[in-house]
C-alpha cells in the first residue's frame, strides 16, 4: 500500500498529474480541490494517497488534505460509488460542505454532483451519516454553518463570469488562479472582482 508520496510535479491536467520520485514518474488522479492547491510545475510536493488494484489496472489517487483521503475511502465503501464518482464528489464539494449536506439530508445538493442520481444520493446520505465520525469532525457552530462553502463560492463566481460572456474554461481558470493566490476569500463577489481584474 502506498500511503503518501513526495515528488516533483511534472504535469497537471485534470484529473491527472505526474510526479517524479527519484527518477520514476508516478501517475495520480486527484480531485479538483487538490488540483487547485498544487504548486507550479517543477516544485516538490507531498500528497496523501490511496492505491487501488484492479484486474485491468493499478491506480493511484492523491489528496492534498488527509481529510479528503479519509472521505474518499469512506465514499468508495458505499454501494454503487466507485473511485471515479468519489473523485467527482470531492471535486464538487469540500469535506466540510459534504458533512453539512449529509447532516441536513440535502438530497438535492447530492444530486447536483456529476453522475449522482437520486437513489445514489439517498444511499450516500444514509450510509455516510454513520461514517462521519471517521472524518473526526465535530458539530459546527451556527456561525460556521451559515457561511457558504468555498466550493459553492467558486461555483457562484464561475456561473456569474459565464453569464457575463466568458467561456467556461476561461472562467474556471481565472477563478482557480485567484483562489490559489488568495486563500481567505469568503464571498463570491470578491472572487468575481479579483477574477475580472486578473483577466483585464
Amino acid at each position: 500500500m502506498i500511503g503518501r508520496i513526495r515528488g516533483k510535479l511534472l504535469e497537471k491536467k485534470a484529473p491527472d498529474i505526474l510526479l517524479d520520485v527519484g527518477g520514476i514518474a508516478y501517475e495520480l488522479q486527484v480531485p479538483m480541490s487538490t488540483l487547485y492547491q498544487l504548486p507550479d510545475i517543477g516544485i516538490e510536493l507531498l500528497l496523501h494517497t490511496h492505491f487501488v488494484v484492479r484486474e485491468d489496472a493499478q491506480l493511484l489517487y492523491g489528496f492534498y488534505d488527509p481529510k479528503e483521503k479519509t472521505l474518499f475511502r469512506a465514499l468508495i465503501k458505499v454501494n454503487g460509488v466507485g473511485p471515479k464518482m468519489a473523485l467527482a464528489i470531492l471535486s464538487g464539494m469540500e469535506v466540510e460542505e459534504f458533512i453539512r449536506t449529509v447532516r441536513a439530508n440535502d438530497i438535492a445538493a447530492m444530486v447536483n454532483m456529476p453522475g449522482v442520481g437520486k437513489k445514489t444520493a439517498e444511499r450516500l446520505i444514509v450510509e455516510m451519516r454513520d461514517r462521519l465520525g471517521e472524518l473526526g469532525e465535530g458539530e459546527r457552530t451556527t456561525s460556521d454553518a451559515s457561511k457558504p462553502a468555498p466550493s459553492q463560492i467558486s461555483k457562484d463566481a464561475e456561473t456569474a463570469l459565464i453569464s457575463l460572456g466568458y467561456k467556461p474554461q476561461i472562467a474556471a481558470s481565472a477563478i482557480a488562479k485567484v483562489i490559489k493566490e488568495n486563500i481567505a476569500i469568503e464571498d463570491s463577489e470578491t472572487l468575481i472582482r479579483l477574477a475580472l481584474k486578473g483577466m483585464a
